[in-house]
């Protein structure tokens, strides 16, 4: 982490925005989310470098009405401004009953799920999704198509749950989020089965056909190319183009209180959430697991742990550091 924070810091970026983004990518490392991990470290420095980030940048919030409010990122790194976005949406929605907040101008967001748990944990359940830059992001093709056209627009949903903790499905509509295309390159490993086409539209497992004008494959087929199209027109036709950053936002936020008391919905939670783990794992399966709670799981066995990179991964960093006479503090 020491060594992420120096990196962001020589980029230009303040010390307590580069503090909390690198504890947010080594938090999704130990959540086994090596896809918005330590890999990340290399994009926001190179980014912010190259002037695609501006690092010394905040967001700012505005009020429209009592239940809209806009945060504008203005070119920055999107894990302080998602933060915010979701804080604001679940205090909003406390106080009215519901709230929606729209994100512009944000850099790459993290892991989202680390932001629904933040709704959740304030009684609300959170709806977060993204799109609206295809003409910049052509990375994932329509169903029935062989192109890229789309983003993987991502998804998350959070609700409060039972005795574990919220409900979190963190998502790409794409079969895979960028970044594990991304960082089976860095690593120099083959992808699984059924992720990409190559540029001629045939099934590959190799990284460099992606971005050799390859396409990812929608999540479920028509099911992913749905939703994916949906925040596409939440992203461009309501909420305008994408003038800066990689995304436009929609952070919706509902009280769940208005509808039944903490304790009773935590109870009844519970009672679907312990039938959905009793059931039987199917071959290959040793438990049923409910969303958020592998992450959650994984993070607290990871703790007082050294981070397990990829040497290729890790080396790259280190290069970084050499080029910029970084030194962690």
């Amino acid at each position: 982490m020491a060594l992420a924070c120096a990196l962001f810091e020589a980029a230009g970026a303040a010390p307590d925005i580069a503090h909390e983004v690198a504890g947010h990518l080594v938090e999704a490392e130990q959540c086994g989310t090596e896809s918005h991990g330590v890999m990340r470290i290399l994009q926001y420095t190179r980014e912010m470098l190259d002037g695609a980030l501006k690092p010394r940048a905040r967001p700012e919030i505005h009020r429209h009405d009592t239940c809209r409010l806009s945060v504008q990122a203005n070119g920055g790194i999107g894990i302080p401004a998602m933060r915010i976005a979701h804080e604001i949406a679940a205090e909003t929605a406390v106080e009215t009953g519901i709230a929606a907040v729209e994100l512009l101008g944000a850099g790459h967001t993290g892991r989202l799920g680390a932001f629904g748990e933040i709704a959740a944990e304030k009684g609300c359940l959170s709806i977060a999704l993204g799109g609206g830059n295809r003409k910049r992001w052509r990375m994932v093709a329509p169903y029935g198509a062989c192109n890229a056209v789309l983003p993987t627009n991502p998804y998350c949903i959070a609700i409060p749950g039972g005795d574990r903790g919220p409900v979190v499905i963190d998502i790409a509509t794409s079969q895979a989020a960028g970044g594990w295309i991304y960082a089976a390159r860095a690593a120099g490993v083959k992808l699984p089965e059924g992720l990409i086409v190559d540029n001629k539209g045939k099934p590959s497992r190799d990284p460099e056909d992606y971005f050799d004008g390859g396409a990812i494959l929608p999540k479920g087929g028509p099911l992913g190319y749905g939703l994916a199209l949906v925040a596409e027109l939440v992203g461009e036709a309501m909420l305008g183009p994408v003038l800066a950053g990689e995304i436009n936002w929609l952070v919706l936020a509902l009280d769940c209180r208005r509808y039944n008391t903490a304790p009773h919905m935590r109870t009844a939670a519970e009672e679907i959430l312990s039938e959905i783990r009793a059931s039987t794992p199917a071959e290959g399966h040793n438990a049923v697991l409910v969303p958020g709670e592998r992450e959650r799981d994984l993070y607290t066995a990871a703790q007082g742990k050294p981070l397990r990179i990829p040497r290729q991964t890790w080396n790259a960093i280190e290069d970084l550091a050499r080029e910029l006479g970084v030194v962690p503090k």
